[in-house]
């Protein structure tokens, strides 16, 4: 039976008959849906005459699942992206489907994205309330804090070249030691690469959800590209065709490592197998094209001066 159940027609229209409305599913051949992994698993590895004889459907969903959440954090692609223009908070709120990210640009007229960088020196710590001698306020037991902490509030007035850069200039800090350290105030050896830009700089406030921006951001148009677990909805829990085999081997070898009385030797070829194909899957997804790969080499014929 063939695998392509649509005409060209509703492949391309889609359920509208209208070209690129929305409701079409351009690419989904790439894909298979976990309800097919399930369900070829318990077709080609569990029954009479076979390792498995016999195994609940709902530990194989299970298996499945998890496979998809560990492959998609470096085997799969499970790349997403969102674009919002900066509030004057400075701020981004966490995509609701977020793991982790991969890359935060600005987009500059021309459409190309200017990378941000992750700053490691402040912080949006919590911030108790104080009364004048210093000691915290507490309502009905509970520990009084503040809406915002100091720390982010001179983070949003800063400038973002505090020694008078292009972003503004704040010229009472220019004696600053700490501040001349930093940027490495007429100097030229010894910036941190972290400051040798002037695109921006943010950090993750992992504890109320949001990305924090430099000022120097404010009104641009930023694009996150995150990662997510593949299990955010049912329309992320697919597999690429080139991870199915992998898949398959890694909830075999969670099943059989998790039940009494099956040999080591067993689980120890199971977890040799499911490893290699996982190496394969990586290998296969990873779009190594001879031309690009050539493209590349090409830049071995440059003369780099030191």
């Amino acid at each position: 039976m063939a695998l392509i159940n649509q005409t060209p027609e509703e492949y391309y229209l889609g359920p509208d008959g209208v070209w690129d409305s929305g409701d079409e599913s351009y690419g989904n051949y790439q894909f298979v849906s976990i309800a097919d992994i399930i369900n070829n698993f318990m077709i080609s590895h569990v029954g009479q005459d076979k390792l498995i004889t016999k195994v609940r459907r709902t530990d194989v969903a299970y298996w499945a699942q998890r496979a998809i959440q560990e492959f998609s954090f470096d085997v799969l692609p499970q790349d997403k992206s969102i674009e919002i223009e900066v509030p004057p908070g400075l701020y981004m709120v966490l995509p609701q489907d977020y793991v982790n990210y991969t890359k935060l640009s600005w987009v500059d007229n021309g459409g190309i994205e200017r990378i941000l960088y992750r700053t490691n020196l402040t912080s949006n710590p919590e911030a108790p309330t104080q009364n004048s001698a210093g000691e915290y306020t507490f309502n009905n037991t509970e520990l009084v804090t503040n809406a915002q902490s100091e720390t982010l509030t001179r983070w949003n007035a800063r400038s973002a070249f505090p020694l008078g850069g292009p972003g503004g200039g704040n010229f009472d800090l220019t004696n600053n030691p700490d501040l001349l350290s930093l940027y490495a105030y007429g100097g030229r050896y010894g910036i941190d690469p972290e400051n040798a830009q002037s695109n921006g700089t943010f950090y993750i406030d992992n504890v109320n959800g949001m990305i924090r921006f430099s000022s120097d951001i404010r009104g641009r148009i930023v694009t996150l590209k995150y990662i997510s677990d593949g299990l955010g909805s049912l329309e992320d829990m697919t597999v690429h065709k080139f991870a199915m085999d992998a898949i398959l081997k890694h909830i075999a070898y969670s099943i059989l490592s998790t039940r009494s009385n099956v040999q080591e030797y067993i689980v120890a070829r199971f977890k040799k197998m499911a490893s290699a194909a996982r190496r394969n899957a990586k290998i296969r997804l990873s779009e190594l094209k001879a031309d690009l790969m050539s493209q590349v080499f090409r830049n071995q014929s440059k003369w780099i001066k030191h």
